[in-house]
C-alpha cells in the first residue's frame, strides 16, 4: 500500500562508534520531537558491519525500520565478501535498496543480475528499494523516458502482482548523486509522473496508485518540502542528509 517514506543510505560512511552516536543522536531528537499524523515510515540503512547495533538502537516506534545497501542473489555459497538476503533478515532488516547507481556503475550490476537480487530479496522477505535513474547525458540528449522505461521493463516488471506489491520504487537522477544538485520539483514529478503511468501498464492503475515512488537526488532539509508536495513523490532515499541527525529529522518532518 503506498505510503510516504524516507530512507537514509549511510554509503560506506562511518565506523562503529560513529554509527552508533548518530542513530542515538536521531533517537533523541525523534523522540523530543511532536508527534505527527502524517509521519513517515523511516528506514535506516548503514554499512554491512553496523546494521546489527544500528537495528539495536532504532526508535521503538512501529514507523522505524533497519534496511540495507545491498544483498548477494545467492541463499549461500562459496561467495567471499558477500551477505544474502536471509542474512540481512535474521538480524533485523525488514528492507534493502537494490540498483543504486553506484552499484550498477562501479559494480557493473545489470538488469538481469538485479532481478535474481530481487527475487532473493522477496524470498527473504525483505522489501526491495529499487532504484532507477539517467545520467546526464542521457537527460541532454532527451532520452530520460526511454531509459528509465528500459530499467523498470528489464529490471522489475517481471514481477508477479504480488512480488511487485512489496516493492518501493526510488528515482535517482544521477547527475544530481553528491553533485549539490537537485532536480526541481517539477522535474521530479514529471518523472514520478510518468513511473507511475508505466506500472500501470505493465499492471494495473491500482497497482501504480498503490506503490509508493521516492525521489533521491541530493534532497536535504531545505528543498525535501517542496518536492514532498508533488502529487506523486511519496518521499526520498537520503544520502548525505541522513548522516546529521538534525537535517535528517528536519526531512522526515517535511511532510
Amino acid at each position: 500500500m503506498r505510503q510516504n517514506l524516507v530512507a537514509g543510505n549511510w554509503k560506506m560512511n562511518l565506523t562503529y562508534p560513529e554509527g552508533m552516536a548518530l542513530v542515538e543522536e536521531m533517537a533523541r531528537l525523534a523522540g523530543e520531537a511532536a508527534p505527527a499524523a502524517n509521519a513517515p515510515q523511516v528506514v535506516i540503512c548503514p554499512p554491512f558491519p553496523l546494521l546489527h547495533g544500528v537495528g539495536q538502537l532504532l526508535p521503538k516506534s512501529a514507523n522505524f525500520h533497519l534496511g540495507a545497501q545491498n544483498c548477494h542473489q545467492k541463499e549461500s555459497g562459496a561467495f567471499t565478501g558477500e551477505v544474502s538476503a536471509s542474512m540481512l533478515a535474521s538480524v533485523g532488516c525488514e528492507y534493502v535498496i537494490l540498483g543504486h547507481s553506484e552499484r550498477r556503475q562501479y559494480f557493473g550490476e545489470d538488469d538481469k543480475l538485479l532481478g535474481q537480487k530481487l527475487k532473493a530479496a522477496l524470498a527473504a522477505g525483505l522489501k526491495p528499494i529499487f532504484c532507477v535513474g539517467e545520467s546526464l547525458d542521457t537527460r541532454e540528449a532527451d532520452e530520460t523516458f526511454d531509459y528509465i522505461a528500459k530499467q523498470l521493463t528489464d529490471g522489475l516488471f517481471h514481477l508477479s502482482n504480488e512480488e511487485f506489491a512489496q516493492v518501493t520504487v526510488a528515482y535517482e537522477p544521477i547527475w544530481a548523486i553528491g553533485t549539490g544538485r537537485t532536480a526541481t520539483s517539477a522535474q521530479a514529478q514529471e518523472v514520478h509522473a510518468f513511473i507511475r503511468e508505466q506500472i500501470a501498464r505493465a499492471y494495473d492503475a491500482q497497482a501504480a496508485l498503490d506503490t509508493t515512488i521516492l525521489y533521491g537526488g541530493s534532497a536535504n532539509a531545505q528543498n525535501a518540502k517542496e518536492l514532498f508536495a508533488q502529487p506523486d513523490v511519496d518521499g526520498g532515499l537520503i544520502g548525505g542528509a541522513s548522516l546529521k541527525a538534525a537535517d535528517f529529522l528536519a526531512i522526515i518532518q517535511s511532510f
